[in-house]
């Protein structure tokens, strides 16, 4: 059926809001995922207008989720590369991380945690109980801060200065001055080292220890910690352990084709 006009229906012309906005734009993705397509065919093949298919298709190019080609039309844009890249890197991460968190729960049999960088906060995908009769208070998916936590400082340990502070203060403009200092000058001493602490800062009577997980590219995609009660974690052991987390962080991040030592 071929789609007249832009005078078929007003409420066609206006653009849709909330949900049905995010399922038409999906809709325009999925309808270009074989072949580019100029705007009158894309249109008629959603069934829209041609003026509520340019919003929408213009929004995309927008977010780089498609590209526009003035003899070729829309076709999908590097966005989605990006986003393809990293769903993969997420989707097989916890079944690739599994047997080594395994491994250092075992030799550490304290508790270990597997992360990601989420917006403003440390998403945990996997957690491997260990053996002390402590209780760790975290669940999978659930998100906890980046500025208190070992593991989340551990995924922002590539960032700039400016995005530390803005980590720490999250919009807050009253936060105190000295205490982020002190928390900007303990970041500087982890990203030389490669390593994170958290010391009792998220949970009382908790500290951990945590590293960087790294994707083909070096960029940090993950990070795994391991925690415990503080009186398994004196800042004697912390430094013991630093060495054993960062290894299995690094194996972690080799299966995942990071090479630590990249050809110049």
């Amino acid at each position: 059926m071929k789609v007249v006009a832009d005078d078929v229906d007003e409420s066609e012309t206006r653009t849709p809001a909330g949900s049905q906005t995010l399922l038409r734009g999906l809709d325009v993705i999925e309808a270009i995922m074989e072949r580019p397509l100029p705007l009158n065919d894309l249109a008629e093949k959603l069934s829209l207008t041609r003026s509520t298919t340019h919003r929408l298709a213009s929004a995309l190019v927008e977010r780089r989720m498609l590209l526009f080609r003035p003899r070729e039309g829309y076709s999908l844009g590097p966005k989605l590369i990006e986003m393809g890249y990293a769903a993969g890197q997420q989707m097989h991460l916890p079944r690739i991380a599994r047997p080594f968190l395994e491994k250092l729960s075992a030799l550490t049999e304290d508790t270990v945690h597997l992360g990601v960088l989420e917006g403003r906060q440390a998403l945990y995908l996997d957690k491997v109980s260990g053996t002390r009769r402590i209780h760790i208070g975290s669940r999978l998916g659930e998100r906890h801060p980046i500025a208190s936590t070992g593991l989340g400082k551990a995924l922002i340990l590539d960032k700039t200065e400016q995005e530390w502070t803005e980590f720490y203060t999250q919009g807050d403009e009253a936060a105190d001055t000295s205490a982020l200092a002190l928390w900007l000058e303990r970041m500087r001493a982890y990203a030389r080292g490669g390593y994170a602490y958290d010391l009792e800062e998220n949970e009382d009577r908790i500290r951990c220890v945590a590293a960087p997980i790294r994707g083909v590219d070096g960029a940090v995609i993950a990070a795994v910690s391991v925690s415990s009660a503080a009186q398994y974690m004196s800042d004697s052991r912390m430094s013991e352990l630093t060495t054993t987390v960062r290894e299995i962080a690094d194996a972690i991040s080799v299966d995942l084709g990071w090479s630590p030592n990249p050809k110049p």
